[in-house]
């Protein structure tokens, strides 16, 4: 009986393999070739820190191999991002074997829209949420306390933030997904909002680790986002025996 179950998942399993191998691969190329940029993304996430206080012209480490290690955590974190549609697709492509022939043609379609909503989560962080956190943060600063930002620490709160909208803006794609799948009705979206409203404040503290701030300007855009979900759901998530 073991032996025969398996015999049938063997494929499974060799093509999973397959799928885990090409992902793996597609992470280590991203995360060469971020790292070969590092310090251009560096900088790119240094300006609006900059631009927040005239006080702030540099950072600084105190470790030895602290600007080393936060370089390597920065180009995996870029590496894991750039890789997201790949994962995306991957993943699918595994299930697919188990879809109907229309919803294998969905695979474009679910790789595109989750992509698209994890770039403007992530770009609204960087452009519209990140300077105005900064700002705040930087008011506290007077000639008489002057900040001195770690690099590792202020790279690990910018990659944090932006992961954590680029995540939280696939709440729609979700609800239209698990609509369509037929694990909630579409009609529950509307139903239990307020509920889904007060997981949405506690997921925004817990993503950005506690910053109020911080919780307050990703649990708004996400208020828009799931009465946009509740829209879409009623469209595009209608399960279909």
């Amino acid at each position: 009986m073991l032996a025969r179950s398996i015999e049938v998942f063997a494929p499974h399993h060799e093509e999973l393999r397959k799928r885990l191998i090409i992902v793996f691969l597609t992470i280590i190329a991203s995360t060469t070739i971020a790292y070969g940029l590092s310090e251009r993304i560096a900088k790119l996430f240094l300006a609006p820190l900059f631009q927040a206080s005239p006080l702030i012209n540099k950072l600084v480490y105190t470790n030895l191999p602290e600007a080393f290690l936060s370089y390597i955590k920065l180009s995996l974190l870029i590496g894991l991002v750039a890789s997201f549609p790949v994962v995306v697709y991957q993943f699918w492509s595994f299930i697919a074997p188990g879809l109907k022939k229309n919803e294998k043609r969905m695979a474009t379609v679910v790789v595109f829209w989750a992509t698209v909503l994890f770039a403007a989560g992530a770009a609204f962080a960087f452009f519209a949420v990140l300077p105005k956190m900064l700002h705040y943060f930087m008011s506290y600063a007077t000639p008489d306390l002057e900040p001195l930002p770690k690099f590792g620490i202020y790279l690990t709160f910018v990659a944090r933030t932006m992961l954590a909208f680029g995540l939280s803006f696939e709440i729609p794609f979700l609800m239209v997904m698990a609509g369509k799948a037929g694990f909630i009705r579409p009609g529950s979206f509307r139903k239990k909002r307020f509920s889904f409203y007060a997981a949405i404040v506690v997921l925004s503290f817990l993503l950005t680790a506690g910053d109020f701030m911080a919780t307050a300007m990703l649990a708004i855009p996400l208020f828009g986002l799931y009465e946009a979900g509740i829209f879409l759901t009623a469209i595009f998530g209608q399960h279909k025996e």
